[in-house]
């Protein structure tokens, strides 16, 4: 490799529930570094998960929700002799918990509810259920690996 290996940062535990997956959650909701906003619109989300739910932890509903949207296996574009195929591949953790935090924000972000925070935690309540289109997309993402299941071979 050409470069040296970049440093991990050190991501410090959110001040209410002392935990560094919410903050990780919240660097990925906030806009224009306004993070104290981003942390309200998460509490306020997992709040009305709280209400709606019954649940007694909120937070492990967030983590399970989370869990259900992260895929496993992703397909990769590759040039084979002047053929493109699509090669699945496994995904490093890093990678598999950013890309199932990004899609169940962007997918709130489209719902049709007034405030972020309500948006989120529908959507926090549907991937725990094991629907809503953050699920969809996590669904697509392993039918389209399972499909070109055939091609795993030239992977690298």
């Amino acid at each position: 490799m050409r470069k040296a290996k970049t440093k991990k940062r050190i991501i410090l535990p959110d001040p209410k529930y002392q935990d560094a997956l919410v903050t990780k959650f919240v660097n990925n909701i906030m806009l224009e570094g306004k993070k104290n906003t981003a942390f309200t619109i998460f509490y306020d989300a997992i709040d009305i998960v709280k209400e709606k739910s019954g649940e007694e932890d909120p937070v492990e509903v967030w983590r399970q929700a989370l869990t259900n949207v992260t895929p496993l296996v992703e397909v990769k574009s590759r040039r084979i002799g002047g053929a493109t195929f699509q090669i699945p591949t496994e995904i490093h953790p890093d990678r598999k918990q950013s890309i199932g935090m990004k899609n169940l924000i962007n997918f709130a972000r489209r719902r049709h509810e007034k405030s972020m925070s309500q948006k989120l935690a529908a959507e926090i309540l549907a991937a725990y259920k094991e629907e809503g289109a953050a699920f969809k997309r996590k669904e697509d993402i392993h039918r389209m690996a399972e499909a070109n299941k055939a091609f795993s071979h030239f992977r690298v």
